[in-house]
């Protein structure tokens, strides 16, 4: 019986300490995987991988980065794209004080209704609604843009491929296209766009904003700065989630260690008994 028992506890610890081993490997080989390189094929020419700080175990969002990132958007983008999902009240705290979006709010008129007397009418914004589209609905958007509709970029980071590396790329990778490649009048040349052909024209350009903090506004900077901000379009909850996560894996390693002493202080007389058999 003691032997069967020993023999038991014995398999129970190597299964622990094997699966433990595992996890430790498989967690050291994801934090240490290489960053892939560029690759290109006949049709697309894939993006290289970027560092991005925010996408780190322990790290958070630039909120600088992210305060210039909603500028270049308000500047530039907004001009076609909308971001349909964020509220301005979600921007307190992360780019702007209330105070500032709320005077940023004011200066644009939503339609609101219908009145008492069943008619819609318009209104200064609130920190409630969320952040103006450029156009009134989808015709309007393909018939000033000729027939192409403009996507919305709330969940543009999740809905492409490398997000972050794609946006970054493609804002940063207009060119002239190579010899041999035809590009029909009103489209420009950008190799990380599927075909090539893209009917967005170059939307950013040196110095094209001001930044408010006295940031150099290169291309580069503008892309990464408003593509840092996408992502939090898209995961506003990131930081959080990641904090919820440390707490999580602290309470469990906690109770994992206290699971343990116990194991051991319960089943230490039986493990160290021994059993004689008279005949």
């Amino acid at each position: 019986m003691a032997h069967q028992l020993r023999t038991a506890f014995t398999k129970y610890n190597k299964g622990m300490a094997l699966a433990a081993a595992t996890s430790t490997v498989t967690a050291f080989s994801l934090l240490s995987q290489k960053s892939p390189s560029a690759k290109c094929d006949d049709e697309i020419l894939h993006s290289a991988s970027y560092p991005w700080d925010h996408l780190g175990l322990l790290s958070s969002y630039d909120c600088g980065a992210l305060r210039r990132g909603f500028q270049v958007y308000r500047q530039v983008c907004a001009t076609c794209h909308s971001i349909e999902r964020i509220h301005y009240r979600e921007l307190v705290g992360v780019t702007h004080t209330t105070a500032e979006l709320i005077e940023m709010a004011s200066e644009v008129d939503v339609v609101d209704g219908p009145n008492d007397e069943g008619e819609m009418f318009e209104r200064p914004a609130k920190l409630t609604d969320p952040l103006p589209s450029p156009y009134q609905n989808e015709e309007q958007g393909r018939l000033a843009n000729g027939g192409a509709l403009p996507p919305d970029l709330t969940l543009m980071v999740k809905a492409r491929h490398a997000g972050q590396d794609y946006l970054f790329s493609l804002l940063t990778g207009y060119c002239d296209p190579p010899a041999g490649k035809d590009i029909l009048p009103g489209l420009y040349y950008n190799p990380y766009f599927p075909g090539g052909a893209i009917a967005m024209p170059p939307p950013l350009n040196d110095d094209g904003v001001e930044y408010e903090d006295g940031t150099v506004a290169t291309i580069s900077q503008q892309a990464r700065d408003v593509v840092q901000f996408l992502n939090w379009c898209a995961e506003p909850e990131a930081d959080s989630r990641k904090k919820d996560a440390l707490t999580y894996i602290c309470v469990l390693g906690f109770t994992a260690l206290v699971s343990g002493y116990y194991k051991r202080f319960r089943w230490s007389s039986f493990k160290t008994r021994s059993i004689s058999y008279v005949k």
